[in-house]
């Protein structure tokens, strides 16, 4: 299974999967292509470091084209703070994932992103959180869930602390993910290769 992951930032969920690849923890799995939506973030380091192809694309058109030429059977949004167009959808519908900080549909969509999703939970003064696995659709969180993960919130936490506790959680459900999804795409007979977009949603 080929994975492209699209990246805005340092790169920890990245890490995590080049980790679980390396560990076996994903058989049969390769990441081929790191894209960001900026030059100069970590991320990109750490793709380079792991031997992994890296691009810095903005342009629609340019996206859809790298990610085809590179087999990509997933995509994977991992930190990706852009608004993924909708022609990188349709073509790709199905075989887009997504990893967000909250137990969704509770502090997601529009202006819910990285430290602003914890502060939320915080003043809500919820008990739990978590992290989500989904895929992508057009909308914005919206997409069918795939897994989630509850973290405790403490009564002493701040942004910081919570935000270490669910991204902890994120690095483990998104390898998961990945796995039950190459289950569906791969079979026993190691010739023999089903088509994602033949798949059903989990």
């Amino acid at each position: 299974m080929k994975i492209s992951v699209l990246v805005s930032g340092g790169g920890t969920n990245l890490q995590a999967l080049i980790d679980s690849i390396k560990n076996g923890d994903l058989p049969q799995t390769e990441i081929v292509l790191v894209v960001s939506s900026r030059k100069g973030v970590y991320a990109l380091t750490r793709a380079e470091a792991a031997g992994i192809k890296t691009a810095v694309i903005t342009d629609t058109e340019e996206l859809i084209k790298i990610l085809e030429e590179a087999g990509t059977d997933i995509v994977v949004l991992a930190g990706y703070m852009s608004i993924l167009p909708p022609e990188v959808i349709r073509k790709f519908r199905g075989r887009i994932i997504n990893i967000h900080p909250s137990l969704i549909p509770k502090y997601c969509g529009k202006g819910f992103y990285g430290e602003r999703v914890h502060r939320a939970v915080l003043e809500g003064r919820e008990k739990v959180s978590g992290a989500t696995v989904h895929f992508v659709d057009e909308g914005v969180d919206t997409g069918e869930i795939i897994l989630q993960r509850e973290v405790p919130v403490l009564e002493n936490d701040d942004v910081p602390t919570l935000a270490a506790r669910v991204l902890a959680v994120e690095h483990q459900i998104l390898s998961e993910a990945v796995r039950q999804i190459g289950r569906l795409i791969w079979i026993d007979v190691p010739t023999s290769r089903l088509l994602v977009s033949d798949i059903s949603p989990l």
